[in-house]
């Protein structure tokens, strides 16, 4: 892949400016950036690395960037080469021929950009690449809007999140409890948390159970602390425990040592993380925390951040970032000291 290539960027529509920000903040303010469409940015010149800057983003020095890739070609919509020339310009920046690859493809509006795939799954599979959505070393993007089709490369190691643009997309279930479970599922997934089966985990602020209910689906025992009533669904699995109290009521009179914290408790950044603070007596050592820190504010970069100071008085910060289901908020994964 090109080293000088421009590197593209996925953002919050609404969080835009913040990434931005970020990535001058860390790689210097000569960095040139141009606004792509809506969530998407093109580092144009001095642009660091994409693995530098996607071990920024991973360790939580950048929270508002989603998805990296490299671009590699440009093309006005009605100017974009033939399929096979595609797949050629695409194959000529891999150092060998790959037996698979990913392809990726979304639009600046409500579309996926389903007939590039499909063009070049053809184009790829011609050549006997096998072609899948996700789950390969190497992902190639496609973003396409009314202005210019644009492809991208990379690994998926420095991708950040294995879905188009970062939009992870999640299937609804009768099952579940409320839309926040999804945030919950997105961090599992993205930052590849090992959940043993057969641990204790913690919910605070419980109700009505979305986050309950995933920790059930990897094996947890909860114990679910919410002065308000859970989903009725929940009610008949015996390895719920709710606790229908506070969080410092709960601490107070617990003896039990959990595995897993976590807290989506609407609530500022630095309250959120000091209610994270008061669990870490109730934690195993080396027990994983999962907090989402709520936005808001005139400057919610400069509000995370003291979040973040706060955890790290009692845990090691290991990923922080807006995923795709946290709105206007970022999820914070920390590990117990």
């Amino acid at each position: 892949m090109l080293a000088t290539a421009p590197v593209l960027f996925s953002a919050d529509r609404d969080s835009y400016e913040l990434a931005v920000r970020e990535i001058r903040e860390e790689f210097g303010r000569e960095v040139r950036i141009e606004r792509v469409s809506a969530d998407l940015g093109r580092i144009t010149d001095n642009a660091p690395p994409v693995a530098d800057l996607a071990a920024a983003c991973d360790t939580g020095r950048i929270v508002f960037v989603r998805h990296l890739t490299v671009e590699i070609a440009s093309f006005p919509p009605d100017d974009v080469p033939p399929a096979h020339e595609l797949a050629e310009l695409i194959l000529a920046e891999l150092p060998k021929h790959p037996q698979a690859l990913a392809v990726q493809t979304w639009t600046d509006g409500a579309g996926t950009g389903g007939t590039y795939y499909h063009l070049l799954d053809e184009a790829l599979g011609a050549r006997g690449i096998a072609v899948s959505r996700a789950e390969q070393d190497v992902v190639v993007s496609c973003f396409v809007s009314q202005r210019q089709v644009l492809i991208g490369l990379n690994r998926l190691a420095d991708s950040l999140a294995d879905w188009p643009g970062g939009r992870m997309r999640l299937a609804r279930s009768d099952d579940r409890v409320s839309r926040s479970e999804f945030k919950l599922e997105e961090a599992i997934r993205t930052f590849h948390l090992g959940l043993k089966p057969g641990g204790k985990g913690l919910d605070l602020g419980a109700s009505p159970g979305g986050w309950t209910r995933i920790l059930r689906q990897y094996e947890q025992e909860v114990w679910s602390v919410d002065p308000g009533a859970l989903d009725p669904r929940l009610d008949s699995d015996r390895r719920i425990h709710h606790v229908a109290t506070t969080a410092g009521e709960f601490f107070r009179r617990n003896d039990v040592r959990f595995d897993v914290v976590v807290n989506d408790m609407r609530m500022d950044q630095v309250m959120s993380a000091r209610v994270m603070l008061d669990a870490v007596p109730h934690l195993r050592r080396g027990a994983l925390a999962v907090v989402t820190l709520k936005g808001g504010g005139r400057n919610p970069l400069d509000a995370a951040r003291r979040g973040m100071d706060v955890l790290a008085k009692e845990y090691d910060v290991l990923h922080a970032r807006q995923l795709h289901h946290n709105r206007r908020e970022i999820t914070v994964v920390a590990r117990a000291r």
